[in-house]
């Protein structure tokens, strides 16, 4: 079993806690920039053991009378059909999803904000999709000289041309589908007309990385810069805060760059700025829920590696330029550590060069590592897969899960009447194998009930796996790792 290194159940009563305090501090209205992911959060829960994916999610759950949800998208990303890197559908459709997904836990969503509108043919079609589904929309739009024009910004010409969004509830969670989105401007926009009503709202920003009261060099921050690579998030010390506390803090280079800029935003509508450093605007009680820093840091590490090598095959896919790979490549330097310390990428490579074929290998929980080759009938990651299977449930490695007669006339299906070129089985086409073939087989339904062990394994491939392999790893829980190199030379790679 996991170290952990957090403790969850006291972070979900701290935080929400600390909003309410700042809810409080305001005339009962706080618009809360909710920047990263509100579901499905596994960073923090790779990097803080004992952090749940669905944390922020449930703490916002405790708070549901109060809130209300805002989704900003931004009309150029709708035009463009931006697209998810870890979903793989775009902007539009994951607004969409996430209407959908806070729904489903009885999360007020009151309103879809389209930001940067200016005519876009894909944002007018997209917002009449939205008023069909009985979804209230907002048009927010570009402001010449944003942010610097201060003047202009907070003007009728300005913020009072955007649309009023109409909230009911004390805490507005403005969120989005992605960065870039203009989470921030939508509630700058509210701050004004708010102010314009008589009421004195307030504004938040909830960012769980990186952690404000860890030190700057901390895995944990590191960890954070590794996964930012692509974006050039720099980690620094607050000098706002410094100066006016005495205080050592950490925060991003973005967020202080533009905090002088917002100050002056704040002293222009509300006629003083409640803040003294972008640090004061941040209510993250994460770095408070530490309990184990050594798990914590060792946890962190590792996933420094992992982004490594996820910035490797990115580069090799033409994703990621060069300078994204060098920069997690000195964060490795920072930290003290290299993939050596990644045990199952060895493991992978000793296996590849026994056959001359790919390989793969998993950490159990326990430690053990299990490995797989690739064969005329499965892939390398299926094999693993399989394998790991029967260790976790103690079945001899020489008894078939699933009866190569079996594998025959699936590999027949594939090639003769799917169109495909590869024989071999991947990841869940086994799985579905082994599922049919567990109704009648009881050894095959005791490999079939170690699956949920497998989440929190560490695994490597020596060659960047298929869509389909990778996508299997990650709903398993398995975190995977792979070489940059394919197992092909073609250039297409599907």
């Amino acid at each position: 079993m996991k170290k952990v290194g957090f403790d969850n159940e006291k972070y979900l009563k701290m935080q929400s806690e600390h909003i309410r305090e700042r809810i409080a501090q305001f005339d009962n209205k706080l618009y809360l920039e909710f920047g990263g992911k509100l579901f499905d959060d596994y960073h923090a829960s790779r990097v803080l053991p004992g952090f749940a994916p669905d944390s922020k999610v449930k703490m916002l759950m405790q708070m549901a009378d109060q809130a209300e949800i805002v989704i900003v998208i931004n009309g150029g990303d709708i035009e463009a059909n931006k697209v998810r890197g870890d979903l793989g559908i775009t902007y539009d459709a994951d607004v969409l999803r996430l209407i959908d997904a806070f729904r489903d836990i009885n999360l007020y969503v009151g309103s879809v904000v389209i930001t940067q509108y200016s005519g876009q043919p894909a944002a007018d079609a997209f917002r009449k999709r939205l008023h069909h589904l009985g979804v209230q929309v907002y048009l927010h739009y570009s402001i010449p000289g944003y942010p610097s024009n201060i003047p202009f910004i907070v003007s009728d010409e300005g913020f009072g041309k955007n649309e009023y969004i109409e909230t009911t509830r004390p805490l507005v969670v403005v969120t989005a589908p992605g960065p870039g989105s203009g989470k921030m401007a939508t509630c700058l926009s509210q701050l004004y007309h708010e102010y314009r009503r008589g009421v004195k709202a307030g504004y938040a920003k909830f960012e769980t990385f990186p952690v404000w009261n860890l030190p700057l060099k901390h895995p944990v921050n590191l960890a954070y810069e590794a996964a930012t690579a692509d974006l050039n998030d720099v980690n620094m010390i607050d000098p706002f805060h410094l100066e006016a506390y005495g205080q050592t803090t950490v925060n991003y280079n973005r967020d202080v760059e533009i905090f002088p800029v917002l100050n002056t935003i704040f002293e222009k509508i509300a006629g003083t700025s409640p803040y003294k450093s972008p640090t004061d605007m941040g209510v993250n009680m994460a770095g408070n829920c530490i309990v184990d820093d050594a798990v914590v840091c060792e946890a962190s590490r590792q996933e420094i590696i992992r982004r490594y090598y996820y910035s490797l095959c990115e580069q090799r896919k033409g994703c990621l330029d060069a300078e994204a790979v060098y920069k997690v490549e000195l964060l490795m330097n920072q930290a003290g550590i290299s993939t050596e310390k990644r045990v199952v990428v060895q493991a992978a490579l000793d296996r590849e060069e026994q056959t001359g074929l790919p390989a793969a290998a998993i950490q159990l929980p326990d430690g053990r590592i299990v490995t797989g080759k690739t064969s005329p009938l499965l892939g390398a990651s299926a094999a693993v897969l399989l394998n790991a299977l029967k260790e976790l449930g103690g079945i001899s490695h020489n008894i078939h899960l699933i009866s190569p007669i079996v594998i025959g006339p699936i590999q027949n299906l594939k090639i003769k009447h799917l169109g495909n070129h590869n024989p071999r089985l991947h990841t869940d086409e086994i799985l579905v194998a082994l599922s049919i073939n567990a109704a009648t087989n009881p050894t095959a339904e005791l490999a079939l009930q170690q699956l949920a062990k497998l989440r929190g394994c560490e695994a490597h491939s020596t060659v960047i796996l298929s869509h389909v392999d990778d996508s299997t790893f990650k709903k398993l829980g398995v975190n995977l790792t792979c070489e940059p190199k394919y197992q092909t030379k073609k250039l297409y790679h599907h």
